[in-house]
């Protein structure tokens, strides 16, 4: 049986690591069909995932994720391309904004959208104000 070992350092530490592994597990239930188990631990936690033709584990903790998985036969002839979607899925939530960066661009973008405001009121009454010159003059 063909085998994929994927492993990933990070640097989100463990609760943060969770969130990830919780994450994945949820997008590997929808779109591949599969029953994952997560086992909770003090250090690290463990994901386990099945389904027809395929089993594995992902190891989690503070500074790694460490993923094997062993694919039946007819998944077998597929093993570099599930590999690298696999890969390239952990990648992306590894590099997903964390909810501290969240907090901070949202806070960033309402100071932004803030300033915005008052330039728009400024010009505003700035434009009311040459109006009410001409209509003057007028």
């Amino acid at each position: 049986m063909p085998d994929i070992h994927i492993h990933r350092d990070h640097q989100l530490g463990f609760k943060e690591a969770r969130k990830v592994a919780f994450s994945w597990a949820e997008k590997a239930e929808e779109k591949f069909d599969m029953e994952c188990t997560y086992e909770e631990g003090e250090t690290e936690d463990l994901l386990t995932f099945t389904r027809s033709g395929v089993k594995g584990t992902l190891l989690v903790d503070a500074t790694q994720f460490e993923m094997k998985a062993q694919l039946g036969f007819l998944f077998g002839a597929f093993k570099d391309r599930i590999e690298s979607e696999i890969g390239e899925q952990l990648d992306a939530l590894l590099n997903a904004p964390h909810p501290a960066a969240k907090k901070t661009a949202a806070a960033s973008a309402g100071k932004k959208k803030d300033k915005a405001e008052k330039v728009a009121d400024a010009e505003s009454k700035k434009a009311a104000a040459k109006h009410a010159a001409k209509a003057k003059k007028a």
